[in-house]
């Protein structure tokens, strides 16, 4: 499995820097955003390093499939019943500020701060 030292995210999955975990298996990990954006807000990462969706290749779609169809369950399981919806910042210009790819899945009773 890939791993970059000095990735934030992959020192929050090797247990390095604690996490408020919600969810985890041998592939993904859930956590909740520390600057949450609306009344649910959890991240969720592939264990492996994967630096931005816009790295991923073939080889990867099982992986984002099994991710995406995680989220729903994720959704309800922490409030998100009415509804909820998904992000993935790409790259710089697509505000990433993380350099592991990452999905923000928020919901809640509206209105958000930011969304």
């Amino acid at each position: 499995m890939s791993h970059d030292a000095n990735c934030l995210f992959c020192k929050i999955a090797a247990g390095q820097i604690p996490a408020k975990k919600v969810f985890e298996n041998d592939e993904f990990l859930a956590f909740h955003d520390i600057h949450p954006a609306a009344p649910v807000h959890l991240l969720l990462i592939p264990k492996r390093h994967l630096a931005s969706l816009a790295e991923a290749g073939p080889d990867d779609a099982a992986m984002l499939g099994r991710m995406l169809a995680l989220v729903p369950q994720l959704a309800r399981d922490h409030g998100a019943a009415n509804g909820f919806k998904t992000l993935i910042n790409t790259g710089h210009d697509g505000g990433q500020e993380i350099g592991h790819l990452h999905m923000h899945i928020m919901g809640g009773p509206r209105p958000w701060k930011h969304g």
